[in-house]
């Protein structure tokens, strides 16, 4: 699982991503320096430390490079949520948790991820008495109710901390 990007790689892969493009050293350093004074050098260090990590590779042009984003910004926040979620020691409890920190816009997107992820074939409702049945066996719940019914302390234990931590992400 990769780290999560320091501030300054962040912003260089940003626009290594948002140009979907190989890039040079020089096109990163000028858009950079409309935010922030910041040097040729630096730039340069930090893409050579992004491609001995991984995260982009290089072809030679000139006496220069021209770097590449290995894979997306997508795959990236993928790869966080699966790494943050597989450390939990209740991973249902910290999905239903996670969840209700969602944005309404969130949770559709949610929604559409998943009926893309199961494909066509799951997408058709069933028989209606296997429906009914099904719903008699295992009614289901909102991920706002199951957080509800959960003991204090299980609520406590997945509260993502304070402000100052999910400020400081």
């Amino acid at each position: 699982m990769p780290r999560p990007l320091g501030e300054l790689e962040d912003a260089v892969m940003t626009r290594v991503w948002k140009w979907n493009r190989p890039v040079t050293v020089r096109e990163v350093l000028e858009d950079l320096q409309r935010e922030r004074s910041i040097a040729y050098t630096t730039v340069m260090t930090v893409l050579d430390n992004l491609h001995q990590k991984g995260w982009v590779r290089r072809e030679a042009e000139g006496r220069a490079y021209r770097y590449e984003a290995v894979s997306t910004r997508a795959a990236y926040a993928a790869a966080l949520m699966n790494d943050a979620w597989s450390q939990s020691d209740n991973p249902a409890a910290a999905l239903v948790a996670f969840f209700g920190m969602m944005s309404e816009e969130q949770r559709q997107a949610l929604r559409d991820a998943v009926r893309i992820v199961q494909g066509p074939e799951t997408r058709e409702a069933p028989e209606p008495r296997r429906q009914e049945a099904a719903q008699e066996e295992a009614p289901q719940e909102a991920p706002e109710e199951a957080a509800q019914q959960q003991p204090s302390e299980a609520r406590e234990e997945q509260n993502p901390g304070s402000a100052e931590d999910a400020g400081g992400r």
